[in-house]
Formats: C-alpha cells, structure tokens, sequence
C-alpha cells in the first residue's frame, strides 16, 4: 500500500515524508513512531529543549509542539477527506503556528502528555475509516492526497523532524 502511495500522482513534498516510514501498514506505522519518540524523550529535559543551533531555528519545544500542531491540522484535512469534503483545503504558516506556540513557556512533561493524547486520537482517527474512505483524494495547499498518505505523512514528518533533532540538536 505505501508502495502505491509514493508512486502516486501526489507531490514530491508528501512522497518524501512517506519514504521515510519504514512500515507498510499505517496503524503499525503511527504505533511504531509512538515509540520512537519515547525514546527521543529520554534524551531530553527542560535545560536542552530550549536550545537551538542558530537564532533563526526552533527551540527543540518548539519542533516538538510543530510535530503535534501538524498532526492535529493533517487529522482535520484526513476526517474532511473522508468525509467527501470537496473544497480545496488551505495550507498554514507553520513559522507562525510555531511563534505563537508559548512552547518555550510550557513543561516538557506537558508537551509529552498532549502528544501522547493527540497521537492516541489520530490512531482512533485512521482505525475508524475503512477502505473507501483510506482511498479518498483531497485536495490541501494546492496539493492532492490521499486519506492514507496523510497518515504516512504524520508519521513521516514525526520521523523527518527526529532525524533533524538528532543531526543537528543533540549532536553537541
């Protein structure tokens, strides 16, 4: 099924997101990237989740909460897709969801919790649809995807964003 996807008529931006999941089942995928990030978690702690490696760069909290803010937006475009939703669905200013996160202003253990609950809801979001739905195509910031890739998309962009914590965060 992932094979399909990245094959697919969908943009290059998805595709690469989707690569980047090792699983061919999303279910597995999403509980797979649960973990991942548990261990991700063991690496920090309030000193270095607000470091970042030049001014113009997220904090770690910072990405952290992108990661939750982009999986809450990629669940709304998902459920509208499956639901039939036929208008084209704008994109967002990630930069400005981040600067108007306070994430810098809230406790890891917080930031944690909230994606554990969001996590466990978008797992219950994809459980919920079946095959019909998994194969609708919408249409978000110009660009066509299906319900299915956008659950291969969160759990890619997770994984995107631990790969670029790791090379360039904690690296020091």
């Amino acid at each position: 099924m992932k094979e399909e996807l990245i094959s697919a008529d969908f943009a290059a931006y998805f595709k690469n997101y989707i690569s980047m999941v090792e699983e061919g089942d999303v279910i597995t995928a999403l509980k797979k990237s649960i973990k991942k990030f548990k261990k991700l978690c063991k690496l920090l702690n309030e000193e270095n989740t607000t470091y970042k490696y030049a001014e113009d760069k997220w904090t770690i909290k910072e990405m952290l909460l992108h990661i939750i803010d982009t999986e809450r937006i990629f669940n709304y475009r998902a459920l509208c897709f499956a639901r039939n939703e036929q208008a084209a669905l704008p994109g967002f200013n990630h930069d400005e969801y981040v600067a108007h996160s306070n994430a810098n202003n809230r406790s890891l253990k917080s930031i944690r919790k909230e994606y554990f609950a969001v996590r466990k809801a978008t797992i219950l979001l994809f459980k919920s649809f079946d095959k019909t739905m998994l194969e609708k195509v919408g249409v978000m910031n110009g660009n066509k995807l299906s319900v299915l890739g956008i659950g291969f998309v969160i759990a890619g962009h997770q994984q995107h964003h631990i790969n670029v914590l790791h090379e360039k965060y904690l690296c020091q």
